[in-house]
């Protein structure tokens, strides 16, 4: 949800339910990175509720598409991670036979 100023579209702030500190610092670490990003950072209300607020104020453009293209490139930055992992496990299970486990069950 965004709570914006009809006003100023430059500064919002974003609220995602069911989130916590893995996703909305790694968003605040992506929108730090865009140079059309003035000032970002997170809050959670309290720990007991599941929401992060995440407050994004721009040079210019607004913050809402700003806000869009950080979590395109935050999946991208996941996917190209999921990737790399997965094909560096083919390729240690293409390389290393699977080694014969002796399980002895007599033993207590």
């Amino acid at each position: 949800m965004e709570h914006g100023s009809v006003a100023d579209s430059t500064a919002s702030s974003f609220s995602i339910m069911e989130e916590d500190h893995t996703l909305a610092n790694s968003v605040r670490f992506v929108l730090n990175q865009d140079p059309r990003v003035a000032f970002c950072g997170y809050s959670i209300p309290h720990p007991a509720d599941n929401k992060v607020n995440i407050r994004v104020q721009t040079t210019g453009d607004p913050a809402k598409d700003v806000m869009v293209d950080a979590l395109q490139d935050l999946m991208v930055m996941c996917q190209h991670a999921r990737g790399t992992f997965d094909t560096a496990v083919a390729d240690f299970r293409a390389n290393k036979p699977m080694e014969r486990m002796d399980i002895d069950l007599n033993k207590s």
